[in-house]
């Protein structure tokens, strides 16, 4: 299964969305360089003041190009980044990979896929209504979120819309993504 670089994006300081780029720079265990997420530890304002000696299970935050489009549909108006992804991708199912899978790229940068995004409140903040379309409830009452996948970083590398994404599935039994 191979995907593909929608756009990239990232931003110094923590806002909800983040501007695009002509690429990001992937670091080994810290994130995306530059980005506020970036960090051996925790960096989401919320879960420092629970506990900031948490490790960074966040620091890229890939969503695909295909929720874009649904949401687009529904009458929303979603560009790459606006929702504070780092990584929008197109062709991969992310929400349905395994805890654990890698996702290989362009030529070097692998990052390792830790959970979902836990949609938050700023979602309606920054269009009313948003927040019911990328988080709900199944038929058998189980919050089902769409906001995409956190990971991070095992192999550091440059990262541009066009590359190409490459999944690799651990080894089974397969464990289904939660909450990160």
């Amino acid at each position: 299964m191979n995907g593909t670089v929608m756009a990239v994006s990232s931003s110094g300081e923590h806002s909800f969305s983040k501007p695009t780029r002509e690429s990001i720079t992937l670091l080994a265990g810290l994130g995306v360089e530059g980005d506020a997420h970036a960090g051996v530890t925790v960096k989401h304002r919320s879960r420092v003041a629970q506990d900031p000696t948490q490790p960074n299970l966040r620091q890229v935050h890939l969503i695909h190009d295909e929720l874009l489009a649904e949401v687009g549909a529904a009458g929303f108006r979603v560009k790459p980044g606006e929702l504070g992804e780092n990584i929008t991708t197109k062709g991969i199912d992310l929400l349905g990979l395994p805890v654990g899978t890698l996702l290989r790229i362009g030529d070097e940068a692998v990052v390792e896929v830790t959970g979902l995004r836990n949609p938050c409140l700023q979602i309606d903040a920054f269009q009313n209504g948003l927040l019911k379309q990328v988080v709900g409830r199944d038929e058998a009452g189980n919050v089902v979120r769409r906001a995409g996948v956190m990971s991070v970083v095992r192999t550091g590398g440059v990262v541009r819309p066009g590359d190409v994404i490459k999944v690799e599935l651990p080894a089974e039994p397969h464990r289904p993504l939660d909450r990160v």
